[in-house]
């Protein structure tokens, strides 16, 4: 393992008459320059953790890679944290302000792709880091690395941790290790994700329950006597069916989609048990647990129709919708601003425009078009009001209780969605480092207005809580549920 070099005196001394708060883009262009200097070690950990590309749960390789990274620059890293083997804790410093920042680094299965601009299967053949989680989890350990260096140097008075926080695919990394009592003694916590394009994080996101229905029937041959059996997969597409008639009633900003996860051996056995893996998504949560009682029920009366019995309603997470704190998305955008984004190379631009031109849009939308860039230049103006929701985090469920500040840096071609092979291949390569690098730098820079502006902290923190409200954290995860050992 590299180490880095610390921080020299030299590189951060202040003169007698300066006030050190003064100083503070003087510190924020040394730790830039710093992390231009380990462009190479997180540029071997995101190759190494991209090409492992290891689902949730599983990411055994992955967060060895950071933790073994961390350890070796001074961290004490507190591993297997909340039940789950992959999570961690690595902290260094032990005063002042605790900042925590958010490392992903799980890949999704079945989106395999090689580092490639055409469709190429890549060197785990079952998985793909389709949400760019490799560099997410590489970009956020070298922004707690640089802080740690400035915290060693006496440069800054505070604490740096970086949590390690797995399966955030299936929203179950976040979710337990706040239920085990992480996070909620920070001061603030910031993380970023890849994107097609730069922006300050300022949006809210959907809340979600991630739900399994189980049913039982019993076999039977199902040619010689189907008379005897019943089918637990009646039961799974009776409820899928009554769900899908259920969509006509439900807010536009509703989503609800599925996987059956187990439907039967054969055909000539009649399926004795069944299964189904349901997202339950909305705006708020309170809309979610409507809709997951009325899919409960949908699913108790397919049982009833089906003469099996629905066995288990496991709710293996949720997640709720994002608080936004505008103080912190506004410094984010100014920091983002003054670093800039990613500067391409003509073969990075190729690159990424060949990805535009071979992905397959089911709706037949050019997307390498004149008008389109094949990666993103500039910076997003933050927007005046929180952005709609698409997607969901676990993210969101922190938020409920400590500052959350975010960024996107662009990572792969512009337009192209997330969970698609572009996105591998585009971090795959120096498309990836870039990304990171940015995001390295624009972490660090905001960390350093919360350590060293006191009056700007409090801003953060009032922001929020006016954001926040006083609504009750409700879940309906059971009471002592630990986290699941497996996704799948």
């Amino acid at each position: 393992m590299v180490r880095s070099p610390l921080f020299s005196a030299a590189a951060f001394l202040l003169t007698a008459s300066t006030a050190f708060a003064a100083d503070v883009d003087g510190l924020k262009r040394d730790a830039w320059s710093w992390l231009d200097s380990q462009t190479e070690v997180l540029e071997t950990a995101n190759q190494n953790i991209w090409s492992y590309a290891e689902i949730g749960l599983a990411e055994n390789k992955s967060s060895k890679e950071l933790q073994d990274l961390l350890i070796d620059h001074g961290f004490s890293v507190e591993s297997g944290v909340a039940g789950m083997p992959t999570a961690f804790i690595a902290t260094y410093g032990d005063s002042g302000p605790v900042i925590g920042i958010l490392a992903e680094f799980d890949a999704l299965p079945g989106v395999s792709q090689a580092a490639s601009p055409t469709p190429t299967i890549g060197p785990n053949p079952e998985a793909g880091h389709a949400c760019g989680h490799s560099v997410f989890g590489v970009g956020s350990t070298g922004a707690a690395l640089a802080i740690k260096e400035l915290i060693a140097a006496g440069e800054i008075d505070g604490t740096i941790k970086l949590y390690g926080t797995p399966a955030e695919e299936t929203g179950i990394g976040k979710v337990y290790m706040l239920r085990a009592g992480y996070f909620k003694d920070d001061d603030v916590i910031l993380n970023w994700h890849p994107s097609d394009r730069n922006r300050a994080s300022y949006g809210n996101t959907k809340a979600i329950v991630n739900v399994k229905f189980r049913f039982r029937g019993s076999a039977a041959h199902a040619s010689a006597m189907p008379w005897s059996g019943r089918s637990a997969l009646d039961g799974v597409e009776l409820m899928s069916a009554g769900v899908n008639y259920m969509r006509e009633h439900i807010k536009p900003d509703a989503r609800i989609h599925y996987v059956i996860t187990k439907g039967g051996g054969q055909p000539n056995v009649v399926p004795p048990e069944a299964e189904v893996w349901y997202y339950i998504r909305a705006d708020t949560f309170e809309d979610v647990t409507g809709y997951f009682g009325w899919i409960k029920e949908i699913a108790e009366a397919a049982a009833k129709m089906s003469r099996t019995e629905l066995e288990a309603v496991e709710i293996q997470s949720e997640i709720h919708e994002m608080i936004t704190v505008r103080a912190l998305s506004e410094q984010t955008h100014k920091n983002l601003s003054a670093i800039g984004a990613p500067k391409w190379e003509e073969q990075e631009l190729a690159f990424a425009r060949t990805t535009q031109l071979e992905f397959q849009d089911p709706f037949g939308r050019a997307i390498g078009s004149d008008d389109t860039p094949a990666l993103s230049t500039t910076i997003q103006p933050l927007p005046d009001n929180p952005t709609p929701a698409r997607a969901s985090t676990d993210v969101g469920d922190i938020s409920w209780f400590v500052p959350i500040g975010g960024l996107g840096v662009a990572s792969y071609g512009y337009g192209l969605p997330t969970h698609s092979w572009p996105v591998v291949a585009a971090t795959g390569t120096t498309i990836g480092t870039k990304a990171l690098v940015t995001a390295a730098k624009t972490i660090t820079a905001t960390a350093i207005d919360l350590y060293t502006d006191p009056a700007f902290m409090e801003r953060v923190k009032a922001d929020w809580r006016k954001s926040r409200g006083d609504a009750p954290f409700k879940t309906l995860i059971p009471e002592g549920q630990a986290a699941p050992l497996a996704v799948r």
